[in-house]
């Protein structure tokens, strides 16, 4: 099988690089073993959205404990994100991979057979809920990090849109099956397909034959790397302009996904399958969307396609908010569909490029941390606004939060995966001091003749650190490492 070596990242390439298909990581054995295997845990993993959701309306008529279940699934995040990116950049990220996956298995498999013999409550589905959150939470930094390990950098935006394109083809799939199975014989046995579902990443992640690459760094305890991590997200501007834009977005996209159940049974008199079928739509325009984004992210920079999407849905939450008619519902949710991978694949395919690769899972887990937190607060916030206001109410505040954030483009804004340069030793000065401006050349200097890897020394992974002595005028001396 083909490997590529994590050294390889340190170094690079433009990632949209004109004419490379959108399909062209598919061509790498491992990245698409691993592909299938998510698609199809994927598809388990929508069956398990769409009947622990429904499962929860007829336990419950609360919007708060509906909109529950999402903040379930994301707030486990909270608890371990940071942790979870912190061991995925210390330990063997396969076998993180095998172990988070089997504890998935072993939630969703004690979920359905306690909803098959009857032994079922809200709180004990919002429990084993949160426990499927904390796998799904250590799982998912390792499975971003090692995208890089399998395709070349020039592929890597393709390979993370096809991985999007592959959640959506499962959000397009399994909720509509998840749908029909719930009607059929009710949710149970939904469950016990979600956990079978696992089996199949378990067995190609224990298959592959991963090469760690031997690291140059000093080994690394979870707390210190967290420390680490928390330092370079601090220092680190383009991740910050990417967590920042993400988190407001996600907060108020959160209203659509947390009140869809509810609008689906009570305003547009739905069943499961009609549920199912809505989600679907967003999962067709999900995969609609990521055919044309490459076409689209070649016209237009990185901030206006945000903007744009970001626009469209707005319109999508605020059509769920008005529109009775389930047929332009739909079409409504096919435009949210294009609009969500849209964004969901910017702010990804930044935050993997706004990191080395020394601490790339741990970026990536702030990232998630960002996401599943936002979706977590906005579901618990949009869940008690419609239990104050009403549904529609809600929708319409988390509208207007959406077009409200687009003022933060003014401060943050997105840098395109083409400029980055994720290469560690990069830093600012921000004082202007003639000092300053003395010890900057010096740094210049060694900086680059480390970069060059002149003089026999080994290339610069990120774990240089420059003791400097500087001298001033009160014969006083100091030491300064980056980061």
């Amino acid at each position: 099988m083909s490997q590529r070596s994590l050294d390889n990242t340190s170094q690079p390439e433009s990632l949209a690089r004109p004419g490379v298909s959108a399909w062209e990581p598919l061509r790498e054995p491992v990245f698409r073993a691993l592909w299938i295997a998510s698609l199809t845990s994927n598809i388990g993993t929508w069956m398990q959205n769409v009947g622990a959701a429904w499962l929860m309306t007829s336990l419950t008529p609360s919007p708060v404990v509906v909109a529950l279940v999402q903040a379930a699934t994301s707030l486990p995040v909270f608890l371990v994100g940071l942790p979870a990116g912190a061991l995925a950049d210390i330990v063997d990220r396969r076998r993180l991979l095998i172990v988070s996956q089997g504890w998935m298995l072993l939630s969703a498999a004690a979920l359905g057979v306690l909803t098959l013999i009857g032994f079922m409550s809200p709180w004990i589905l919002l429990a084993l809920t949160f426990a499927l959150g904390l796998g799904a939470a250590m799982n998912t930094p390792a499975w971003q990090a090692i995208v890089p390990e399998v395709v070349s950098p020039s592929e890597l935006q393709e390979a993370v849109a096809l991985n999007a394109a592959g959640f959506n083809v499962a959000r397009a799939v399994g909720p509509a099956l998840g749908g029909l199975i719930v009607a059929a014989v009710g949710p149970g046995p939904v469950f016990l397909l979600n956990a079978a579902s696992f089996i199949a990443v378990m067995l190609v992640v224990y298959r592959w034959n991963r090469q760690r690459a031997t690291s140059r760094l000093p080994a690394e305890h979870v707390i210190g790397a967290m420390r680490a991590g928390i330092r370079y997200v601090r220092n680190a501007p383009s991740l910050q302009a990417v967590l920042v834009r993400s988190g407001v977005l996600i907060v108020c996209a959160a209203g659509l996904w947390a009140l869809l159940p509810l609008v689906a049974r009570d305003q547009l008199g739905l069943g499961a399958t009609g549920y199912g079928v809505l989600l679907g739509c967003l999962g067709i325009g999900a995969v609609t969307g990521a055919t044309l984004l490459p076409r689209i992210k070649r016209k237009f920079s990185l901030d206006m396609l945000v903007t744009g999407a970001t626009v469209v849905f707005a319109v999508a939450t605020a059509a769920l908010a008005y529109v009775q008619n389930v047929f332009l519902v739909g079409a409504a949710m096919v435009a949210g569909g294009i609009a969500w991978i849209a964004l969901m694949s910017s702010f990804n395919a930044a935050a993997q490029t706004a990191a080395p690769e020394w601490v790339r899972a741990r970026a990536l887990a702030a990232y998630l941390l960002v996401f599943q937190g936002g979706m977590a607060v906005g579901s618990i916030l949009w869940g008690a606004l419609a239990t104050r206001m009403g549904v529609r109410a809600a929708l319409l505040v988390a509208v207007f939060g959406l077009i409200a954030g687009l003022m933060l483009i003014t401060r943050y804004r997105l840098a395109g995966g083409e400029k980055i340069d994720p290469r560690p030793g990069l830093f600012s000065w921000k004082s202007n001091t003639s000092l300053n401006r003395s010890v900057r050349r010096t740094l210049s200097r060694r900086w680059t003749t480390c970069g060059e890897n002149a003089s026999g020394m080994a290339p610069c992974d990120g774990s240089c650190s420059l003791i400097l002595s500087i001298q001033t005028g009160s014969s006083k001396r100091s030491s300064w490492r980056p980061g």
